[in-house]
C-alpha cells in the first residue's frame, strides 16, 4: 500500500484534499488526521470491517476500544441510548475539545468499535481539519492514536509515517498538534463520574463544572493494576513506550529527584549503558551526560504535555539504552503527563528520598 500525504493548512483546510480523504473513509479505508491532542487514525465507526482493518494496521489488541469522533452534538444521539443532563452540560462547556465522554451505546454501533462493551467513548475534536474530515465523510469516525500499538503517540505527520507508512491509505499533514497528550476520558455511566484517563481537559476543570468527580485508581496508580476489561483507551495495555528501557524518578522535592537521577545515571553507565536524561528547564544544568533533553518548565504543565511524545521519539533515534526521566508536578495537564510517563516506563519507578539536613 502506498500512503498518500496531503499537506493541509490547519486554519483553512483545502476542501478538495479533505474530500479526497473523506472518500477514503467512505470506501472503508484508513486516514490519519490531526486533532488538537495527537494525530488519530480514522475509519468509519459504523463500518465494522473498516474498524477491524484499523486494529490490524495499528497492531492494536481487539479489547482496547477506540474513541468515536463526531463533528456535531446531534451526531451523538444516534450513537448512545440517552444523553444525560450532565453529559449535555459537559458538551456545552468543553466541546469541541479534549474531553471524551463514555455513555451507554446504541445498537447502531458495531461490537468491534467498542471492543464488545455496552458503552461508547465519544468526543468532538477542536481542530478544523478533523471537523472538516468528519463532516465530509458523513459518518462518525473511530480514531485511536495514529501509531503502532504501544509506541509514543504521534504529534506530527512525520511520527505517523515513522510507524504506519505503507500500512494506511492517507495522512492529512497539518503540522504539529497543539496539546500533545490525548483527551481526558470521563465515564458518565457511573456515579459519581470517573476519570479513566487524565488528559487534555484538567481534572480541576471537570470538578468545577459538575462538582463531584473521581479519579479511577488505575489512572493515578504508581504500579500496574490488573484489569479484566478496558473501559477506556489507554488504560490496559502497554502504552507510549520508547524503544529504550525507561526509569521514572519521583520524589517530594526537585533536589531529591535530581540527586537520584545522577545516582542512577552513574549506575547504568558503569554497566556500559548509553544513558539519556529527560529533565526539565530547571534541572538540565545539573546533568553532564551527552544526551539530555528538557521537557519544559516544571511550572508550565501545558508545555510539558506538548513536548512529551516528541522527545520520547527523539530518544529512539539516538540509540539510547536507558532513559532516566524526572517525575513532574501533577496539577493541570501535569496529571496526564505523569500518567503517560509512568506507562512509558512500564511503572519502573524509582522513589527519591530527600536527605535530612
Amino acid at each position: 500500500m502506498k500512503t498518500q500525504v496531503f499537506k493541509i493548512d490547519p486554519q483553512k483546510p483545502d476542501i478538495d484534499k479533505i474530500r479526497a480523504a473523506a472518500g477514503v473513509i467512505k470506501s472503508g479505508g484508513l486516514v490519519a488526521f490531526p486533532t488538537e491532542t495527537v494525530y488519530g487514525l480514522g475509519a468509519d465507526a459504523l463500518n465494522a470491517k473498516a474498524v477491524l482493518t484499523l486494529f490490524k494496521a495499528k497492531r492494536r489488541p481487539l479489547d482496547n476500544p477506540p474513541i468515536v469522533h463526531v463533528c456535531d452534538v446531534k451526531d451523538v444521539q444516534r450513537l448512545v441510548k440517552e444523553i444525560s443532563s450532565e453529559a449535555k452540560k459537559l458538551m456545552k462547556i468543553f466541546w469541541p475539545g479534549p474531553l471524551t465522554l463514555i455513555l451507554k451505546r446504541s445498537a447502531i454501533v458495531p461490537d468491534v468499535t467498542v471492543a464488545g462493551l455496552d458503552t461508547v467513548a465519544v468526543r468532538m475534536p477542536n481542530n478544523n481539519v478533523a471537523l472538516a474530515l468528519i463532516k465530509e465523510s458523513n459518518c462518525p469516525i473511530s480514531a485511536p492514536s495514529a501509531n503502532l500499538a504501544g509506541k509514543p503517540s504521534p504529534t506530527s505527520a512525520e511520527h505517523v509515517l515513522e510507524d504506519l507508512d505503507g500500512r494506511i491509505d492517507a495522512v492529512l499533514d497539518a503540522g504539529s498538534t497543539s496539546i500533545g497528550v490525548e483527551s481526558t476520558v470521563l465515564d458518565l455511566t457511573v456515579c459519581p463520574p470517573q476519570v479513566l484517563r487524565p488528559g487534555g481537559t484538567p481534572f480541576e476543570a471537570l470538578a468545577k463544572a459538575i462538582g463531584k468527580v473521581e479519579l479511577d485508581p488505575a489512572s493515578v496508580s504508581d504500579q500496574a493494576l490488573s484489569l479484566e476489561k478496558a473501559r477506556s483507551p489507554g488504560v490496559k495495555h502497554k502504552h507510549y513506550a520508547p524503544n529504550a528501557e525507561m526509569v521514572l524518578v519521583e520524589g517530594d522535592s526537585v533536589e531529591a529527584i535530581v540527586n537520584k537521577v545522577i545516582e542512577l545515571v552513574g549506575l547504568y553507565e558503569e554497566r556500559g549503558k548509553r544513558v539519556g536524561v529527560l529533565g526539565t528547564d530547571e534541572t538540565v544544568k545539573y546533568y553532564g551526560m551527552s544526551v539530555v533533553k528538557s521537557l519544559g518548565s516544571r511550572g508550565d504543565s501545558a508545555g510539558l504535555a506538548r513536548n512529551l511524545f516528541r522527545l520520547l521519539r527523539e530518544f529512539d533515534t539516538e540509540n539510547i539504552d536507558v532513559i532516566i526521566a524526572e517525575g513532574t508536578p501533577t496539577t493541570g495537564l501535569g496529571l496526564a503527563v505523569q500518567n503517560r510517563l509512568r506507562k512509558a516506563a512500564s511503572y519502573n519507578i524509582a522513589k527519591a528520598q530527600a536527605i535530612p539536613h
